[in-house]
């Protein structure tokens, strides 16, 4: 698969001391790439730069066999994009802004623009002062996907959408990416981008410190299982016999194991009768906080 988007050692640091240091990506044609961290932690820093909006300390980035800085224009006209904070001129209606970034991409397709408004189901003729923070969201996402871009850079594209709008952007991005386009997504919604990416990147304190091939979360070989017993004799009898519980309540426990040794689990668990017995998944939510564990006070 072809990289079409290629950082190498991108580093920002500005005046308050924060900043990126040593962003190293690579993203392949077709693929939808989410990108992970909280406010502040460096994703929207790392997305100006691929837009060309500013300049690197140190490192480059490629776009497409472009230099992201040097031919900034070349870039964002394979580009499309959504960012976290929308601001759009608050005297225009939805479809004016629309027909005017339609005019300054000089498109021919007004046709496609037409089914993105009935996608999104809402009346693009309201002036945007007017609008709420969903319906400016929905103005942006068509202005960012009207004209079929090369990549798609989405900076929480569904904020401010109600939850039948977010299931319909990902259904959006599935057929994007079934059209082999490339797409980098960063949200904070994890079923999100757990439903639409191929791999992750996780940010923190302006430095990537994971990267996941989703198969990886979805085959992680840590298990976890819930079991509920029918009743109390049996659920004492089976902690006597297995020891490794993480959680006690009532007649239920949680238990942590590895892929390996769950044969023996159940050898064990055949003896009892249960009301329920079942795998939790393991989300991408559980491995991303991983990383960003509150402290304590005073630690």
């Amino acid at each position: 698969m072809k990289e079409l988007i290629k950082i190498n050692n991108l580093t920002k640091e500005f005046k308050n001391g924060h900043g990126i240091y040593d962003i190293n990506l690579s993203i392949r044609e077709g693929e939808v790439f989410g990108y992970l961290g909280p406010n502040g932690a460096g994703k929207s820093t790392t997305i100006r730069h691929i837009l060309g909006f500013m300049k690197p300390q140190k490192g480059k980035i490629i776009v497409d066999g472009i230099n992201a800085w040097k031919d900034a224009d070349k870039v964002n006209s394979i580009l499309g994009y959504v960012p976290g904070e929308i601001s759009m001129p608050e005297f225009m209606t939805g479809i004016e802004f629309i027909k005017y970034i339609f005019e300054i991409r000089k498109l021919k397709d007004w046709k496609y623009v037409e089914e993105l408004i009935e996608f999104w189901e809402f009346d693009p003729k309201v002036k945007i002062k007017r609008m709420s923070k969903g319906m400016k969201q929905k103005v942006s996402l068509i202005c960012a996907f009207m004209h079929k871009p090369k990549i798609l850079i989405l900076d929480e594209p569904t904020s401010g959408l109600d939850p039948l709008m977010q299931q319909k952007f990902i259904s959006l991005i599935k057929e994007v990416k079934a059209e082999g386009r490339t797409v980098i997504l960063s949200s904070h919604i994890f079923q999100e981008i757990e439903k639409t990416c191929d791999r992750v990147a996780i940010v923190k304190n302006g430095r990537i410190v994971s990267n996941i091939d989703m198969d990886e979360i979805k085959y992680n070989e840590n298990k976890k299982f819930e079991i509920v017993f029918k009743n109390k004799t049996d659920l004492k009898l089976f902690t006597n016999e297995y020891k490794k519980i993480e959680t006690i309540e009532n007649k239920k426990v949680i238990i942590h194991l590895k892929q390996n040794q769950i044969k023996k689990l159940m050898q064990i668990i055949s003896k009892f009768d249960t009301k329920i017995f079942k795998e939790i998944p393991f989300t991408l939510e559980e491995y991303f906080m991983d990383f960003y564990k509150f402290k304590k006070d005073g630690e």
